[in-house]
């Protein structure tokens, strides 16, 4: 498979950027045509404190660091020709300036917010052996398959009829009829889906390769999956990043998922346990995009001392509700009657709202940062075909405590600062805290 290079996120068009480039072929006056122009503008600009300016307030998930080695590996793009487009989307054909490599992209803008960018994606231009070209009978396929996983599946019967009744509309059958890259429709599904619900689980992805069957149909492919799945959590530290002490005995822990226990637990239980003597800990949660509440539970069960309800999950599917408590015992030493700070951004989602959201409503822990992504639902990847899977929020979370959870809303912090500058303030309370209670060592 041909290396690619995927931007996919939110980006909000600032107030009086020009929607065309200085030189080149004309930019369709669409949503999408005029998105392509301000983002090109304000890329090729290569003047750093403009971009900082751009992404902190619209491309939050996009550091400058990364913004900016982009630009200095590309040299920015000149834009050669316009290929399809349609109203929301529209593909491209473009050069890098510093390479000269000429490569096609893809842009998609939001049905509900035509000044958010869903999709930016560039990759090798020429033809590509691997790339699926759907038909109009795969791509009908693709569309009923989903309406009917989320008929039957999602969490509120009324909204997952309206989403599925929403994809079959003639209308919705001509917007997608253009498109033939499994990429842009799973795109353009997803934003359609998520502009009824208002629900940032459901989504519908695509896959180069061949999607492996559901867990329930055979399990011996479902070894080969699982297989797959340790060697990557393995060779990624189970996505734990950081696990250290900072002086004067403040511990840090950054991980960015909530990976699977059966592969992940002995990397959350070494990792607490080296954190175990700190005066305080800052957990920091601001690139974790989530996981599975069997971690969440996990790592909780370090913080309390004695069991502790922290959330219930409502599945649709089953028509019951699951309670989730902390553990009665832990493998080595808790960390309890001391202070936990969690750091939060607007990138921290689902099963990290979880355990944020328990650890506050239980005035466990400070959260210090931004308003997380607001993600509560959790979720059951479907496989539509060979390249196509439906994620279903199936439940809801509720919380014993608030008896609702974080849904569209995502959890406020208790300090309200920049993402950037959480740690600081983070370290700046845990010491203030400590100091005075810590004996002289």
């Amino acid at each position: 498979m041909s290396i690619r290079s995927f931007l996919g996120a939110m980006i909000l068009l600032l107030p009086g950027i020009s929607i065309a480039v200085t030189s080149g072929p004309a930019i369709p006056d669409t949503p999408a045509g005029h998105a392509l122009g301000s983002w090109l503008n304000v890329f090729n600009s290569n003047d750093s404190a403009r971009i900082e300016s751009f992404d902190k307030a619209h491309v939050p998930w996009l550091t400058l660091e990364r913004a900016m080695d982009l630009r200095a590996r590309t040299g920015g793009y000149d834009l050669l020709s316009i290929g399809k487009s349609q109203k929301l989307w529209v593909t491209f054909n473009a050069r890098e300036k510093a390479t000269e490599t000429p490569i096609s992209g893809t842009l998609v803008v939001k049905p509900d917010d035509s000044d958010a960018i869903s999709q930016l994606s560039f990759n090798p231009a020429g033809p590509e052996p691997d790339v699926v070209t759907l038909t109009a009978a795969q791509r009908d396929q693709v569309i009923d398959g989903a309406a009917k996983l989320l008929a039957e599946l999602y969490v509120f019967p009324d909204i997952g009829k309206k989403m599925a009744a929403a994809l079959r509309t003639p209308q919705k059958r001509t917007d997608y009829r253009e498109i033939t890259d499994g990429v842009l429709l799973a795109t353009r599904l997803s934003d359609d889906l998520r502009a009824i619900s208002h629900d940032k689980h459901v989504s519908v992805h695509f896959s180069w390769d061949v999607v492996p069957p559901d867990p329930t149909d055979k399990p011996s492919q479902n070894r080969d999956t699982d297989t797959r799945l340790r060697k990557h959590l393995e060779a990624s530290n189970c996505s734990f990043e950081k696990a250290e002490h900072l002086p004067p005995n403040i511990g840090y822990l950054k991980f960015n998922g909530f990976a699977d226990i059966d592969i992940c637990a002995g990397t959350a239980i070494a990792a607490m346990n080296f954190l175990a003597d700190s005066d305080a800990i800052i957990i920091d949660l601001r690139d974790n995009h989530g996981g599975q509440s069997d971690m969440v539970t996990l790592i909780a069960s370090y913080l309390f001392a004695v069991s502790t309800h922290l959330n219930d999950a409502y599945d649709r599917s089953e028509n019951s509700t699951i309670q989730f408590w902390t553990a009665p015992f832990v493998s080595g030493k808790r960390f309890i009657d001391r202070p936990v700070f969690l750091l939060t951004s607007r990138q921290t989602f689902s099963a990290a709202e979880d355990f944020s959201y328990a650890l506050k409503n239980l005035k466990r822990a400070t959260l210090i940062g931004e308003n997380t992504g607001g993600g509560a639902h959790p979720i059951s990847p479907r496989r539509i075909d060979d390249h196509f899977t439906v994620i279903v929020p199936i439940g809801r979370s509720i919380s014993p405590i608030t008896k609702t959870d974080w849904e569209g809303t995502g959890v406020e912090p208790d300090v309200k600062v920049a993402a950037a500058d959480a740690l600081d303030e983070g370290l700046k309370r845990a010491r203030d805290q400590t100091q005075s209670s810590v004996s002289p060592r």
